[in-house]
């Protein structure tokens, strides 16, 4: 892994690649991916199954396409004791989380004979797509999670659930035990641009959704982006990044295996280490090539960190938060003394990890926030999936006739003032 002196030209450059890198997409890509939403939206389950068939498993028919009560049945047997007590420990404590981000309709009178508010009302219907790595063998049983939850606690009533079968046509048992543990509606058998199409215009099997939700491969990524505006969407995702900024105490073996979690992701994926000490980025990229050679996906690992790897040695730790600031990462671990006293100062981060045992896996999993985050520098304006997502907000006013004639000449010189004659009308008639 390539060590930098910041600033300088050359950690300018890295740092610039890194910003600049993107979605990753081509022209082409996009395009097809077009095509595919406008078959979609033509044919519907047929273009759907023919597009499973083709990827995915060749046996999945229109009448298989949802996920049956014996399918869920058979998928319960054949997951083991140990999952369900972890499953459920992590679905409690997500829900805990995400049940604190919950907002409630409210009412004010302001002035007299004004009153104003806001109604807080869930969606009707939301899709969650959940990817099928390895054509399904290494089910992502979190990105189940992660979207389903925040959906639950929102209240919303249909929430349907969007992953590739296997080859044999099924849907891998811990995806499915998942899914009935936090009450998803419905699940059915399409993966890819296909199957976000399919949640947000709707078919005859697959109902059409209001918000659509999780993560995927660049294709789920631009389908999203095509379908914006058609339906909410959580955020344009792109490759997963994580930041370390780590004082001279902290544990290189730790930190390289850190890096080395999001590097695995995805040859564009970015792994930053920042730290204040030249002895430990040594020793951070000594740890990190030995690591590196015992990963099943080294392969990745070693591109992601080849071409957006890099270990910035700054003059001191505020100067590391500085160029974190500017990176704006999905994720940002805190390996420093102390690190509360920075929080403070960390302005720009999709997910904060404070301290030597709070591995960012921890939130990928387990400890309660939403592992769906901002990346690309996004959040330097956005947040992390929750609960609001899966909400929309409906502004209440009533003017009593006191308070309408207080007010009225106000609104009709602004009406006049911007040259609209109806919208002072509109007034002026009620005087």
């Amino acid at each position: 892994m390539k060590i930098f002196q910041y600033p300088s030209a050359t950690a300018e450059k890295r740092v610039k690649d890194t910003i600049e890198r993107g979605l990753g997409f081509s022209k082409q890509d996009y395009e097809t991916v077009e095509a595919y939403i406008e078959d979609v939206k033509t044919r519907g389950d047929q273009a759907l199954v023919e597009y499973t068939n083709k990827f995915d498993s060749p046996v999945v028919t229109v009448d298989a396409l949802k996920v049956t009560p014996k399918e869920f049945d058979t998928a319960l047997k054949k997951v083991d004791a140990s999952f369900l007590k972890t499953l459920d420990r992590s679905v409690n404590q997500l829900e805990y989380f995400h049940s604190k981000q919950k907002e409630n309709s409210w009412i004010d009178t302001p002035r007299n004979g004004v009153m104003v508010g806001q109604l807080v009302k869930p969606v009707s219907a939301a899709g969650v797509y959940a990817p099928g790595a390895k054509g399904g063998k290494t089910p992502l049983v979190s990105s189940v999670l992660m979207g389903g939850i925040p959906a639950k606690i929102a209240g919303v009533p249909s929430i349907n659930l969007m992953t590739p079968p296997m080859e044999n046509g099924q849907i891998n048992p811990h995806i499915l035990a998942a899914a009935q543990r936090i009450g998803i509606t419905s699940v059915f058998k399409a993966g890819s641009a296909w199957a976000i199409a399919a949640l947000a215009y709707g078919t005859r099997t697959v109902p059409k959704v209001d918000v659509i939700v999780g993560p995927g491969n660049i294709y789920v990524t631009l389908a999203k982006k095509i379908v914006a505006g058609i339906v909410g969407i959580d955020m344009i995702a792109g490759p997963s990044e994580i930041l370390i900024i780590a004082d001279k105490d902290a544990n290189p073996e730790f930190l390289a295996a850190d890096l080395l979690s999001q590097a695995e992701h995805d040859v564009m994926a970015s792994s930053i280490l920042v730290t204040d000490s030249k002895t430990l980025a040594e020793k951070t990229a000594a740890a990190l090539e030995n690591q590196i050679e015992k990963l099943p996906r080294k392969d990745i690992a070693r591109q992601s960190i080849d071409r957006f790897g890099a270990i910035m040695v700054v003059p001191d730790i505020e100067t590391g938060i500085e160029l974190s600031n500017r990176l704006a990462p999905e994720h940002l671990e805190l390996i420093v003394k102390d690190p509360f006293d920075y929080i403070d100062r960390i302005q720009n981060a999709g997910a904060l990890f404070l301290g030597a045992y709070t591995p960012e896996p921890m939130g990928d999993y387990i400890a309660g926030p939403n592992h769906v985050l901002p990346t690309a520098g996004t959040a330097r304006f956005s947040s992390a999936l929750g609960v609001e997502h899966f909400t929309k907000k409906t502004s209440l006013i009533h003017y009593s006739k006191a308070a309408f004639e207080k007010e009225a000449d106000d609104v009709i010189r602004l009406a006049e003032t911007e040259g609209l004659g109806a919208h002072a009308n509109s007034v002026k008639i009620r005087k």
